[in-house]
């Protein structure tokens, strides 16, 4: 089967299966000459990349009606972002988040580029959001590449080389694909493809509209495919996080170091996070007591386990490291997932 007629397929089921998504301008929209926006395009990539759809979902929507243009996110204080963004993960995402918002402001007038390597110029954008925006905002016959894609390739063409070595090869038969004309459609067409029918596990071949081409089908290896280089395992690194409250109500909070992990998120003064034990470094005087338990949290290249220490802390308390911040000062959602669940436990404890 020629690639038009496996693009022609692969369309023809996405004009009636298509995924309703809240940054999505769907295939019948799109007929009637509705054009995507570039910013929301954007906004959901970014907000996609190591996330799910079911996860972002929420974000999105809260961040769109909060700053419904990239000009409002451009003006928009840092904290305020970072705390929208508190539990979503992958941080740097947001700080990127608000320098490319700026740049486009600055230095496009407030309008996202068009050309992928304009794109690739701004903060935060890697080749695959590059492709993403210019296809599906602007329908550029670019080649866009995710997990769903990659998958779809392996297993079209049977491809055994394991990931991320298969990479290039992916790439190519995924570019050979892409049509010249309806490219965004396209693209999102075979990334719904592998988030529906072409999944991890039990591939829904029977209703696949590219069952009849698909080499891996017909060869018997779809479950097997596509093929990965075992993962080094995890090291658990520990820490100890100090949550001290005034009696005025006041939690003693720092902001962590722009750059690095949960960079310019709020958090609770700590020890560092090692694999050897940690050693106590409060961030003011008091009687600091042992909460009972731990919190435990995976990050993409460790496992956390952090000891809580509590304290109740006199009105002149003076600290070494952070700042009270009244009751209202802050929300325990602006706090990443890490620290959120420290909070839960020490509250409850």
């Amino acid at each position: 089967m020629t690639s038009d007629r496996i693009g022609g397929d692969l369309l023809a089921w996405y004009d009636i299966h298509a995924r309703n998504l809240p940054w999505r301008v769907g295939p019948a929209a799109r007929a009637q000459g509705v054009q995507p926006d570039p910013y929301r395009v954007w906004l959901s990539e970014i907000m996609l990349q190591q996330t799910t759809v079911a996860a972002v979902r929420d974000y999105f929507h809260r961040f769109t009606a909060r700053w419904p243009t990239v000009a409002d996110l451009a003006a928009a204080e840092d904290g305020d972002v970072m705390g929208e963004w508190a539990g979503l993960g992958y941080y740097a995402r947001a700080r990127n988040l608000l320098k490319c918002a700026r740049v486009v402001v600055s230095e496009h007038g407030g309008r996202f580029p068009d050309d992928p390597d304009a794109l690739l110029a701004l903060p935060g954008v890697g080749p695959y959001t590059a492709a993403a925006i210019a296809a599906i905002a602007f329908d550029k016959p670019e080649t866009v590449m995710d997990g769903n894609v990659e998958r779809v390739m392996a297993r079209l063409f049977d491809i055994h080389e394991p990931l991320p070595a298969a990479k290039p090869v992916l790439k190519a038969q995924a570019a050979a694909l892409t049509p010249a004309t309806r490219p965004g459609d396209h693209a999102q067409a075979v990334m719904d493809l592998g988030a529906t029918i072409c999944t991890p596990r039990n591939p829904a071949c029977g209703i696949c509209p590219l069952r009849a081409p698909c080499a891996a089908r017909a060869a018997g290896t779809q479950a097997d495919l596509p093929r990965k280089t075992p993962k080094k395992p995890k090291p658990t690194r520990r820490g100890i996080a100090y949550l001290g409250r005034r009696a005025d109500g006041a939690w003693l909070l720092e902001r962590r170091p722009e750059k690095g992990l949960l960079g310019g998120m709020l958090g609770w003064p700590g020890s560092d996070w090692a694999e050897s034990p940690p050693e106590a470094s409060p961030p003011c005087p008091g009687n600091w007591r042992t909460v009972p338990g731990e919190v435990r949290h995976t990050f993409t290249h460790f496992h956390l386990v952090l000891e809580l220490r509590r304290a109740d802390l006199p009105e002149d308390c003076t600290t070494m490291r952070g700042q009270f911040l009244a009751p209202g000062g802050f929300r325990p959602s602006d706090l990443p997932t890490a620290m959120r669940k420290a909070f839960d436990l020490a509250r409850d404890g």
